[in-house]
């Protein structure tokens, strides 16, 4: 699969731009500020019907517009799929496969597998569990399209739990028959989802670690670490004898929404340990087994987006990631950086077809 043209209408500082693209490698150059990002960005759009970095779609329009668009051509499989995606203030986001409008944006997750490696994805490391679990749901969803509704489902019935507790100064019987719904709900829903995970990091990490041993040159061990409430018993019988305290917290403590990975280098947390270098090679080589994780499920790579990838990279490990998106099973790659030099001499090594374009203020042009 890879992204034939891309149009971009006022999306961010992008004003007007219509570009193709190679099969391989196409480089976004210039200095920091200039766009080079929120052109990686819109094609993410197109893929997963949001932004990386900005999940308010009205704040992505271009400063004193009206509304962006957002369209590009794929070849997925040797089928040719026409995305639209357009934005007016107040109003409803319009998203169109092939000039049919989705029902549901869920619908669209996944036919579009991608992968975008970003110096924001440090918060996998240093924020809190919800960004962790974020990070599964996103990819799970992208070739599990049941596990995307029982996330929804799961998330409402918490909702709903949580609006009761807030409610509630004391437990009493009619609380109790209410909380009954929702805690089966919640163990029933998140059983599943529970499964699904477990699955997702047991095949994730054995090439997690693999990926990291190559970028490191084998010096660190690595390892992911899922935890769930799930791995120590009856969820239903938890959430039941939690209720008092629940009541007086006003939320509900136990749950899959509790779910966290734990990053550990050496056996120690990736977040209190690592230096800059080791937690950018632990991130690259988390989304590059979510690549190749996603590659074997439909059987055709992602388009793959390197955000700024080399900034904190010593020269060694800098190479030895060149190396592997060499390979031919990353079909095409889009990079950003600001040296021109430098990313031209990097990508001359992968001996693949390439295109740079040079970014300034919002301006792109084809560098001849």
């Amino acid at each position: 699969m890879y992204l034939k043209h891309l149009n971009i209408l006022n999306y961010k500082n992008i004003l007007q731009v219509e570009l193709p693209f190679c099969e391989g490698i196409n480089c976004f150059v210039g200095p920091n500020g200039a766009g080079k990002t929120n052109l990686l960005d819109a094609i993410y759009y197109l893929s997963f019907c949001k932004s990386y970095f900005n999940s308010i779609d009205s704040q992505n329009i271009c400063h004193r517009e009206d509304f962006f668009v957002i369209q590009g051509g794929f070849d997925r499989n040797e089928s040719d799929e026409q995305i639209y995606v357009a934005l007016k203030r107040n109003q409803k986001k319009q998203f169109k496969r092939n000039k049919k409008e989705y029902s549901r944006l869920s619908e669209h997750i996944g036919l579009l597998p991608l992968v975008m490696i970003s110096p924001s994805d440090e918060r996998l490391i240093v924020e809190g569990s919800d960004q962790r679990r974020k990070y599964i749901d996103s990819v799970v969803s992208q070739y599990h399209k049941s596990y995307l509704e029982k996330i929804i489902r799961y998330n409402r019935a918490l909702l709903q739990r949580n609006t009761l507790l807030k409610k509630s100064d004391r437990l009493n019987s009619g609380i109790a028959a209410q909380l009954d719904v929702w805690d089966e709900q919640m163990s029933l829903l998140g059983k599943k989802i529970f499964e699904e995970r477990t699955s997702f990091i047991e095949q994730l990490v054995p090439v997690f670690r693999e990926l990291y041993e190559h970028i490191s040159g084998g010096h660190e061990v690595v390892d992911i670490v899922y935890t769930s409430h799930f791995q120590r018993g009856d969820v239903f019988e938890m959430l039941r004898e939690n209720r008092e305290r629940d009541v007086i917290l006003g939320y509900t403590t136990k749950g899959v929404h509790k779910d966290d990975l734990q990053f550990l280098l050496s056996g120690q947390a990736v977040k209190k340990e690592g230096s800059q270098g080791q937690k950018k090679s632990f991130l690259i080589a988390l989304k590059l087994a979510q690549y190749e994780f996603l590659s074997r499920f439909n059987g055709f790579g992602p388009i793959l987006l390197l955000d700024d990838v080399f900034d904190k990279l010593d020269e060694e490990r800098g190479n030895r990631l060149i190396q592997l998106v060499s390979q031919d099973r990353f079909r095409q790659i889009f990079i950003t950086d600001t040296q021109k030099n430098r990313l031209g001499e990097i990508v001359e090594k992968t001996g693949k077809e390439n295109r740079f374009f040079e970014v300034e203020d919002g301006a792109v042009k084809i560098q001849e």
